[in-house]
């Protein structure tokens, strides 16, 4: 335990001595009821310092997070609630969210995205075409310098801007079959070299 811990646990310790001492002082008449308002809030005082102990591991049940394991050349992708398996990558050293789409051909970026990973999208050719659920859409062609998953790295990747409208860029076939394997086992996608 650090020095600034000690000193807020004795703070906290000082004030509800003080808090409780006061309580006692001023209902001597009504103790039974005191006492049972000073339980209730001690046990909501230990429910929040245990929500607070305990909130990285809250967090990552409800939100469980991607695991990369460069050592064995795994990525382990959690199931979202949602059903869809969805992954951070660093692109050009931006990082961007992904669906992770087996139906996709290609890595397919967002306009957001691809301006934020460095390219103008005002300055590139929508002469591709697409189809999606939504019916066709523009894309342009363009290289990504570095898509990286943790310490798994592509280098020089063909991928495309979409000029329609999609919620999250698409990490498609493009990229999954730079695996080796790809399985769905436990609510989550291993990926293996």
């Amino acid at each position: 335990m650090t020095g600034d811990q000690t000193a807020s646990l004795i703070y906290l310790g000082l004030l509800t001595t003080v808090i409780a001492g006061g309580m006692l002082l001023s209902g001597r008449a009504n103790l039974g009821r005191m006492t049972q308002h000073a339980v209730t809030w001690g046990l909501i005082f230990l429910g929040v310092i245990a929500a607070v102990g305990l909130w990285d591991d809250i967090r990552t049940t409800v939100a469980p997070r991607q695991a990369v394991f460069s050592d064995t050349g795994r990525i382990v992708i959690p199931q979202s609630p949602d059903g869809h398996y969805y992954v951070t990558a660093q692109v050009n050293g931006t990082p961007i969210r992904f669906v992770v789409d087996t139906g996709a051909t290609s890595v397919v970026l967002t306009g957001a995205d691809a301006e934020r990973a460095g390219f103008a999208t005002d300055d590139l050719a929508f002469f591709g075409q697409a189809y999606t659920a939504n019916g066709a859409v523009q894309t342009a062609p363009v290289r990504l310098d570095r898509l990286a998953i943790g310490e798994i790295e592509e280098r020089d990747l063909r991928a495309f801007v979409s000029a329609g409208e999609m919620r999250e860029s698409l990490l498609g076939m493009t990229y999954l079959q730079r695996f080796e394997k790809i399985e769905i086992t436990g609510g989550e996608l291993v990926l293996t070299r």
